[in-house]
């Protein structure tokens, strides 16, 4: 199988609670933090783990924070590689109200990460070997510019690696400009500001994703549609899967297993039918859980195993 890395570039020590209602000026009493590991590039490795394949992290750590944040990956046995940073690892609260089965997310802005620190990781990058998938995910912490972003994705691309970008606004842009990108997984809004127009008809969806593909900035689109699924598209074919009704608890982390579930597809070179519905499965797998758990390799089989025969 290909070997698989992530590069996280601003990671996170999440911790998830309840409470029984929320209100202003209050004491809210909360039950004890669970926490977990956070960061895009991070939670893909962890579900590809999940799902019995093995994927390296790449990523910055800062502080007890950040200490912790090994220490939980380290207990899941997801490999690690971390450049140790002057600032601590952010911790990002995930806050679930009872009363109203409302989730609540407060997310903090990334540890700053200085030239040095990113160049180790870049470095680190560069030592992957060649024809090896490697997933940037997540948004670009405070001091990493968009050039030294492109400039970190042109070296990972001269080093013969396979690039999965999970990201937003102009680094996405930015990332597929350079081209060649193995898969990108924009929502529909997303994918309405790459091309620069409104995509209102199913029809203008998929021709804008095949506008990517024939541009040659992407060999693979998968656009997420919520409740609809995903829509896949690469150079020969384009598929919709559509997921099983499920009642929903929480969507955080059901793109990060979407997107491990269809590189783990990707490194057993898959075709896209089967890579697409496998991430649809991992997604709504996650779903199905409370606060920030990630799929579970049982409930994500079932589910792929239903979208096969259906």
């Amino acid at each position: 199988m290909v070997n698989i890395y992530t590069l996280t570039l601003a990671p996170s020590l999440d911790s998830a609670t309840q409470t029984p209602q929320i209100y202003p000026e209050g004491k809210l009493r909360c039950t004890s933090p669970i926490f977990e590991p956070g960061g895009g590039g991070i939670n893909v490795a962890r579900a590809i783990t999940f799902l019995g394949g093995q994927a390296t992290a790449i990523f910055p750590i800062g502080g007890a924070t950040g200490r912790h944040l090994v220490e939980l990956l380290q207990t899941e046995h997801v490999p690690v590689e971390s450049v140790d940073t002057q600032e601590w690892t952010r911790q990002n609260l995930h806050v679930h109200v009872d009363a109203s089965g409302e989730q609540y997310r407060f997310v903090m802005p990334g540890a700053t990460l200085h030239q040095d620190e990113l160049q180790k990781l870049q470095d680190k990058v560069t030592h992957i070997p060649a024809g090896s998938l490697l997933v940037i995910s997540g948004s670009l912490p405070p001091g990493v510019s968009l050039e030294a972003f492109v400039a970190l994705i042109k070296a990972a691309q001269q080093q013969g690696l396979r690039l999965i970008i999970d990201s937003s606004g102009d680094a996405l842009a930015a990332a597929l400009e350079i081209g060649h990108i193995e898969l990108v997984k924009p929502n529909q809004k997303e994918l309405s500001a790459l091309v620069q127009r409104e995509l209102v008809q199913p029809d203008d969806v998929r021709n804008a994703a095949q506008e990517i593909i024939r541009s040659g900035k992407a060999h693979r689109v998968v656009v997420s549609l919520g409740a609809q699924g995903a829509l896949a598209v690469n150079a020969n074919n384009c598929v919709q899967v559509v997921p099983p009704p499920i009642k929903s608890q929480s969507t955080v982390g059901a793109g990060d297993s979407m997107v491990g579930a269809m590189t783990l597809k990707l490194a057993e070179n898959a075709d896209l039918k089967t890579m697409v519905r496998y991430g649809v499965a991992a997604g709504s797998a996650a779903t199905i859980n409370q606060g920030t758990r990630l799929c579970s390799r049982d409930n994500t089989q079932k589910i792929f195993d239903y979208l096969q025969q259906h």
